[in-house]
């Protein structure tokens, strides 16, 4: 099978599209907002990912005529978590004709694509929300749902900033320990105070989403203040207890396994939240060697797709060269 591939990373807060050759020659990247079906329902997000590719096939200069035959498509979407939504999401992308061949997925699995040649191992992304996948080297597979707090999920940028809110609106009344998030927050949305804010929340001024924003405060103040270091070391324990699940689902292992961590938070590797992460790990007493992925999952995505395809090596190699984790991917290929 040859022609082109296709191969989309639909996140919560962005959608990375990548159009590329059999020899793994990327053709186009288009970076858009997010495509999450919890978010904006099958179709309104397969219409976003449609519009993208519509623009991808511009950048490349496949846009004359009739649209170019996509041999294999790789779609790794946000918040499709469960068998049947894979099936619907895979069953909806047919319709639309856009590929031979159509391989849907949770986005989780494109960071442990991107992160191993290995094939197996244990992935958790940790971004504006929280998730594991992990796959054994005889292909058992364990994974979440991360359907937040209904499925037990704590973590990632917005949890994390719910919770300084909390934080500092208990530091400002009195309810709870003194802690610099009570300034640090306040300030960060020009609010007079925390009692304020809340109103703003509560009167829909201020969209909850934009909680995630305050993550990297927390992180910053958590060397210094203890209100916010704890806040670091439960989202550590949340990481090591994602890891230790996935690693009994998939085990008994016969090598070290890896584990793979990506997403946001995890890549700015703060030296806290990581040195917690690493010593939660240390205590499973289990082997592993852990590593932070700066690919983007759109990588994952797309090696997926040449895996499909049986790609030579060189491919694979040709593609990680050209996809670089670089934010200015998109005006590269813009430009």
């Amino acid at each position: 099978m040859t022609g082109l591939l296709l191969a989309v990373d639909g996140g919560n807060a962005k959608t990375d599209l990548a159009v590329l050759s059999a020899e793994g020659e990327v053709l186009a990247f288009v970076r858009g907002p997010g495509s999450s079906p919890h978010e904006h329902g099958v179709e309104g997000a397969l219409d976003r990912i449609e519009a993208l590719l519509g623009e991808a096939l511009a950048v490349a200069g496949l846009d004359g005529g009739a649209r170019p035959e996509i041999a294999i498509a790789d779609l790794r979407l946000a918040g499709v978590d469960f068998p049947r939504e894979v099936t619907v999401a895979r069953e909806r992308i047919e319709r639309r004709g856009w590929a031979r061949v159509v391989e849907v997925g949770n986005d989780t699995f494109a960071l442990l694509r991107a992160g191993t040649d290995r094939g197996w191992g244990v992935a958790v992304v940790c971004g504006a929300g929280i998730n594991c996948v992990g796959v054994g080297p005889d292909g058992r597979r364990a994974w979440f749902p991360a359907l937040g707090e209904i499925t037990g999920d704590w973590g990632g940028g917005y949890d994390l900033g719910k919770a300084a809110i909390s934080a500092a609106a208990r530091s400002e009344d009195g309810r709870g320990p003194r802690t610099s998030l009570e300034r640090r927050v306040a300030a960060h949305f020009g609010a007079g105070s925390l009692l304020a804010l809340a109103e703003a929340v509560h009167g829909g001024e201020l969209r909850r989403r934009r909680f995630v924003e305050l993550a990297p405060i927390v992180l910053a103040e958590a060397a210094s203040d203890r209100v916010a270091a704890q806040l670091v070391d439960r989202l550590a324990a949340e990481i090591v207890a994602l890891v230790r699940v996935a690693l009994e689902r998939i085990g008994p292992l016969g090598e070290p396994a890896e584990v793979l961590l990506g997403g946001g938070i995890l890549r700015a590797r703060d030296p806290l939240l990581l040195g917690a992460v690493n010593a939660g790990l240390a205590v499973l007493g289990v082997p592993l060697v852990t590593s932070v992925v700066d690919a983007p999952p759109v990588v994952g995505a797309a090696l997926l797709a040449l895996d499909r395809l049986g790609a030579p090596a060189s491919a694979r190699e040709r593609l990680r060269r050209e996809l670089q984790p670089d934010d200015r991917l998109a005006e590269v290929f813009h430009g």
